[in-house]
């Protein structure tokens, strides 16, 4: 009876783990491609996604990884840091151009360039990568450099800095077409140039492997070539039936997407910063003060993700407090001078101009016009206050009824705003009379009769 028993146990335990080794089993069986969509400008979210996904494709074991690109470029860093996670894959990428009409410019070039196996399809396009120039030429300035005959030289670097990193972003580019054995001449006309090719033209130079219209065909195409991956391995690929998965961004890259954006990492700098003024003008409220923060928080990591102009945020900053200044000590000149800075600050706020990171004029425009309308509204309550009839002090007696309780020749004392008074007048009072109060000196009341009201509200 104990031999079944443990028999039986045995066979359970044994049936469960072959149930449990089944979908690991069936994985390793089967080949899948992981497919990585890049749709816009590429910036810190974009980086993340990717690293998240070359992750995935190497923990299960991927055949390939599909990175489709749509993107007219973005920022240098983030350009980098994909490129530096494809360099260190060990799952094969291969940069993919699509759908039709597509476009993978300036940082979308280097990254094709880095993948193991470039590939377009029909009626797309990849170059234009020049470096943009960080803080371009003042408006009516020429912008070369004029020869003997007085022409521009458009070719020539027109300042150190341009030539720096014109300079270190073709060796980039260059290095990365050496190393996949792709047109390196081609590659230092795309940066210096900012030359462009269609997806034909880009086979025909040697600066992609493939033209696909589709993933379909693409996997076909890619059964059986051999690629170096990290490591100096080679490896065969086998993509011809292999089922295609989708990678989705996660929670982090997509929070990325949404705070690297300039417009709303600026809007929610201006929310904290109205948060905080609002806390500390009604001290106790919470709810501003525990917004504002938060907002302000996530503003300022998210300018950190971002290229951004010391010099821009200092002057946005300084242009804010004097704003506040205005609020609490009316001058219109500080309030003048608060727009002008903080209007200057944001214009200078975002370095360079990479595709998809411009801060809009319209958001620059509102956050100003908010900030003047609430510099405005304090005004005018200040007008307002100034012109109300005064509600303390001296003024605000005059005229008010003063009872008599006690009276001794020309003083005594009086009931009057709640309080008991010292007084005087020219005129003798009963105890329980009333009179008007003329005028407060210092703690004195100078106490005069009410004048009699007869018919329609004349006097006698």
């Amino acid at each position: 009876m104990q031999t079944m028993k443990a028999a039986l146990v045995a066979a359970i335990s044994a049936a469960a783990l072959i149930c449990s080794l089944l979908p690991g089993l069936a994985e390793e069986g089967r080949r899948f491609a992981l497919i990585v969509s890049i749709d816009g400008a590429i910036g810190p979210a974009s980086a993340s996604y990717v690293k998240e996904a070359l992750a995935t494709a190497s923990e299960r074991r991927a055949e390939v990884v599909l990175l489709r690109m749509n993107t007219p470029g973005g920022l240098n860093s983030s350009m980098r840091e994909i490129i530096a996670d494809v360099l260190a894959s060990p799952i094969p990428v291969v940069g993919y151009v699509a759908p039709s009409g597509a476009h993978a410019a300036s940082a979308g070039t280097y990254i094709l360039y880095a993948t193991h196996i470039a590939a377009m399809a029909p009626g797309t396009n990849i170059g234009a990568a020049t470096p943009v120039q960080i803080g371009g030429p003042l408006p009516g300035l020429p912008s070369g450099t004029p020869d003997k005959d007085g022409k521009d030289k458009k070719d020539e670097p027109k300042d150190a800095m341009t030539a720096k990193v014109t300079n270190d972003a073709v060796a980039f580019i260059r290095s990365l077409a050496e190393l996949r054995n792709r047109n390196a001449d081609w590659a230092e006309k795309a940066v210096r140039e900012a030359a462009t090719l269609s997806a034909n033209g880009a086979l025909e130079a040697h600066a992609i492997e493939l033209v696909a219209r589709d993933q379909a065909e693409l996997l076909r195409q890619l059964d059986g070539r051999v690629v170096e991956v990290a490591g100096g391995k080679t490896q065969r690929l086998a993509t011809k039936d292999a089922v295609v998965e989708a990678v989705d961004p996660g929670r982090i890259s997509r929070f990325l997407a949404v705070i690297t954006d300039p417009n709303v990492a600026f809007i929610l700098l201006m929310v904290g910063i109205y948060g905080l003024i609002f806390e500390f003008m009604s001290p106790g409220a919470v709810a501003p003060g525990v917004v504002g923060a938060i907002c302000l928080l996530i503003g300022l990591y998210a300018l950190n993700l971002l290229p951004i102009n010391y010099a821009g945020l200092a002057l946005m900053l300084v242009g804010l407090v004097l704003l506040t200044i205005e609020a609490f000590n009316p001058t219109v000149v500080i309030g003048l001078g608060g727009i002008i800075a903080f209007v200057l600050g944001a214009m200078m706020l975002f370095r360079g101009e990479a595709p998809g990171y411009q801060l809009s004029w319209w958001v620059i425009g509102i956050a100003a016009a908010v900030f003047t309308g609430f510099a405005l509204v304090v005004l005018s309550s200040l007008r307002r206050v100034r012109k109300a009839p005064a509600r303390v002090g001296a003024q605000a007696m005059r005229g008010l009824p003063a009872k008599v309780l006690d009276w001794n020749g020309n003083e005594g004392h009086v009931f009057a705003h709640g309080e008991r008074w010292q007084a005087r007048g020219a005129e003798t009072f009963k105890p329980g009379e009333t009179g008007e109060i003329a005028d407060v000196v210092d703690l004195t009341l100078l106490i005069r009769r009410t004048p009699a009201r007869t018919g329609e509200g004349g006097t006698s």
